[in-house]
Parts: structure tokens; sequence; C-alpha cells
């Protein structure tokens, strides 16, 4: 990440650069659009978004299996999609997923359940599919209504649109405020692996991700563990505000055309720098921390304490201005802690020199001293931007 400007695009075709990401040997990058044997995918305009923007998605499985699955948002005030996907999807068999973005349909009630279904519906029926095979997912402002004569009237030119070479076009499909598409296509061990996610603002662990959507011909025997391991070691891992969404949402395809498994380490690793391009775009973000916690009681103590330091506006503001503050740690983490005897945390528990330095990405570390437990967290700055974005977007 370090290799390019504060704010700026990353260089196309270039992914892996996070220090923190350590991906299997052997990989051959793809051109973006390109997706696995079995898949389709596209993205038009249907009008949500206004002024032409790429809005309405839709990734299709055409291969005679599928393996799938998917994680959704915890958030108790989930969105219409997301209770549909709990609730009327087969979630083993995902075949296809359509997408909208400029419109959550969030906070928009029993009418929000039955626009989503007929979004669902719509494109089972124009791909010739199981509705109950066919995932929805929609990001945007929250409690406004769908426009649905838009989205239904779009659906057939999505369906007509969708190629094998339409990563591209679905990634841009998806985007709300993110300052660039966040997505890769690559082969390794005879795989190909293709995913597009989004996601700048409302990303607070467990979990956080925004969208994001992974397809492969590999052979996956057990999808949902294989998703599981690898959204707990990236997107439960990430805090760009502290805010949960409405609308979080996962899925990994698998059409199993190549024959072969998934070599080890692959998705992981996509998916940490996938949830690092998140972070790095933060709505305004310049710089990325990581902050460890080690020495916690247990589990649950180290990752109040990492997160209550990640999220903390003193600790972000010190990333921005490169002031290696120890003492803004220490009060978080006592914050965290709040009633319990921990005695003082003064310099020798704390590292924070790192922050001070003018790589994008720096690190952060606390000794607790009470017991064997650890846990991290990354995230991002806290900008003047990411205060002019939220106060202009409407809401």
């Amino acid at each position: 990440m370090s290799g390019y400007p504060s704010l700026s695009v990353p260089p196309e075709g270039e992914f892996f650069r996070s220090r923190w990401v350590d991906p299997p040997d052997g990989i051959e990058f793809l051109d973006q659009a390109e997706l696995p044997a079995g898949f389709r995918a596209g993205g038009v305009a249907c009008g949500l978004k206004g002024g032409g923007a790429t809005d309405l998605g839709a990734v299709i499985c055409d291969a005679p299996e599928v393996a799938s699955a998917i994680l959704l948002t915890a958030n108790a005030a989930a969105a219409a999609p997301v209770r549909v996907c709990r609730e009327n999807l087969r979630q083993d068999v995902i075949r296809a997923a359509i997408v909208n973005s400029g419109n959550a349909n969030a906070a928009t009630g029993e009418q929000g359940v039955r626009d989503a279904l007929a979004m669902r519906d719509a494109l089972a029926s124009e791909v010739g599919l199981e509705p109950e095979t066919v995932a929805v997912a929609e990001t945007g402002v929250i409690g406004v209504p769908m426009d649905m004569d838009a989205v239904l009237s779009g659906i057939a030119g999505l369906v007509a649109s969708a190629e094998a070479r339409g990563g591209v076009a679905f990634s841009e499909a998806i985007m709300t405020t993110d300052k660039w598409p966040k997505r890769v296509a690559l082969r390794a061990g005879g795989v190909t692996l293709s995913a597009q996610a989004k996601g700048a603002g409302m990303i607070e662990p467990g979990f956080a991700t925004m969208l994001c959507f992974v397809q492969t011909d590999a052979l996956v025997a057990d999808p949902a563990r294989e998703l599981r391991r690898a959204v707990g070691g990236s997107f439960e891992r990430i805090t760009v505000d502290g805010q949960m969404s409405t609308n979080d949402t996962v899925l990994l395809q698998a059409s199993g055309a190549s024959g072969r498994e998934l070599p080890e380490g692959l998705l992981d690793a996509v998916l940490l720098q996938l949830a690092l391009e998140v972070v790095s775009d933060g709505e305004g973000a310049s710089r990325v921390g990581r902050v460890e916690v080690t020495g916690a009681a247990d589990g649950a103590e180290a990752e109040l304490v990492a997160r209550k330091i990640a999220n903390s506006p003193l600790v972000k503001t010190a990333l921005l201005g490169r002031d290696p503050n120890w003492g803004r740690i220490a009060q978080a983490a006592g914050q965290a802690l709040a009633g319990a005897d921990i005695g003082e945390l003064g310099p020798d528990a704390i590292e924070a020199a790192d922050i001070a330095e003018g790589e994008r990405e720096a690190e952060l570390a606390l000794r607790l001293d009470r017991g064997e437990a650890s846990a991290h967290v990354f995230f991002s700055d806290l900008t003047h931007e990411y205060i002019v974005i939220n106060a202009e977007y409407t809401t």
C-alpha cells in the first residue's frame, strides 16, 4: 500500500500490496474482467444512482454443479435483502446473486422484503433458475423505498450483458462511496479465483465488509467452513468507523470446473487484501493501522481492548498526524477495562513509534500482562474528508 500516494486509486492490476498479507507462491494475475470457468457477470445502469452510473449487477454460475456459502450481517436492524437470504435462500447451492447500489433497501418494512423477493424472482425467471438459489444484496442509502420500476426494467438487459469477462462491470455496479473498485482475478495451482468487493464506510468488526463476492472453479468440499475461516481472519478484523452495516454480505461460489482444490491460504490472502482495501479506502482515509493486544486475560478481553483502541477518535487522529502519542492508547485500553485493576500502562507496555513513519501502514502494540490471550484489529485514520463525505451523504 505504501507504493501509491494517499487518497489515490491503486495502480491497475496490483494486488497483495500489504505487508500483512502472505499469499501462496505461484500466483498468475489475470485481467480483472475475467471470471473462472462456469461463471458470467455483468452490470448496467438502471437509474438508482442517477447520472448514468452503473448500479445493477449480477453474477451467475452456469456450471452443472455449484457449492456455495454466504455470511450475513449480525446487525439487528438487518436490511430486507439480508432477511431474504436468511430465510428464503438455499445457502449451499447459490447459483446467482443480484446486487444493486444506490439504495440499501433497509428500514423499508415488509414492502422492502417484497421488493427484494421481486428482484430475486425476476432474475431467476430471466435466467431459468429456482428462486431459492438466487441471493440478493443491496447497498446505498437507508430508509428510502426502492424504485422497483427502474430495477425490474434493467434486469433483462443485465442478464443479456452478463459474460465470462464481466468482472469489471459487476464490480463497478456495487460501488457507492468507494474511491476505487476492489477486485482481483488470478490463477494458482490450476485454479482460477476472482473476487469483487465494495466498502469504505459503516465498517465495524463482527463482521464487516459491506459486500464481497468470490467465484472460483476449484473443488470446495465445505464452503461454509472455508468462508468462515477466511472471513474470521479478514473482514472480522477491520474497522473504519465502528459502525456495523445493515447490509453486510460475503458470498462464495465454487463451480468445481477445474477439478482441483483451492491452494492452501489463497482464499485467506485474497479476503485479507480486500478487507485492507476497504480500510485503506475508509471514506477519506490516508493510513491503515494494525493494533495488536497481547497478554490479555482471555480472548474476549483481548478483542475488547483492541477494538476500543482501533475505534478511538484520539488514536485515529494520532495515526493521521503521525504522532506516537502512547498516552492515547493507554487511555483507550483503560476505558475498555474500566473497573478492573490493571495498574499503569506506560511506554514499556506500548509500542507506537511506527505511527510516526511515512509509510501508509503502521503498527501499534499493547502488552497487558494479564494472561496469554491476544487479538489484532486493522483500522483507518480519521480525516476531515470522512466528516465531509458523511455530512453530505444523503440519508
